[in-house]
């Protein structure tokens, strides 16, 4: 008897319910934005050809939206990334165009980039692309520093053998597809 993946039936149930556009406070929308554009910058930083490639692109503004959310963020003249003002004309805009997010999850598990409607700029469009292929964020050298190289390295290796299992299994999932079972 065939099986459907677990995925495939928690969306299903998550897509059944009647659940409200529910819209976040101004105020955690605001914080949250910053938070990200402090993690972008503390990522960037630790790669020289990032930041001046960014630097290059001083004052240029890129708009990024995924359903709901939406950010809207400016080059600075130092190669890191600041909010840019409400008022700010986006150069580039960018949008995830996958509505799941569990299909959104999965691709990005799969080592998949999501599929983006991109208006604008083709250059800004090439170095942002650039920045996404090529930046990493180096978690397990991050994390050294607070608790040690030795549980650092530790916690590392047992966060890729988890991700490596996940992709085994969607790729496993996809390879044979969504099944009925047989009666």
């Amino acid at each position: 008897m065939a099986t459907q993946s677990p995925f495939s039936l928690l969306e299903g149930f998550l897509q059944s319910l009647p659940l409200p556009n529910i819209q976040p406070p101004a105020w955690a929308v605001d914080e949250t934005q910053r938070r990200i554009v402090l993690l972008l910058n503390h990522i960037l930083i630790q790669e020289k050809e990032a930041t001046s490639r960014l630097a290059r692109q001083k004052g240029r503004v890129v708009h990024m939206q995924w359903r709901l959310f939406a950010m809207t963020l400016i080059a600075t003249p130092a190669g890191l990334l600041d909010r840019a003002p409400a008022e700010a004309k986006p150069d580039l805009t960018l949008a995830v165009t996958e509505e799941s997010p569990l299909a959104l999850a999965q691709a990005m598990l799969r080592g998949d980039k999501p599929a983006v409607r991109i208006e604008g700029d083709v250059q800004l469009a090439a170095e942002v692309n650039w920045l996404v292929d090529h930046v990493r964020w180096d978690l397990e050298e991050d994390l050294s520093r607070v608790i040690g190289d030795a549980p650092a390295h530790a916690l590392g290796q047992g966060a890729r053998s988890m991700v490596s299992a996940l992709r085994q299994f969607l790729g496993a999932s996809a390879a044979n597809g969504p099944t009925k079972a047989q009666t």
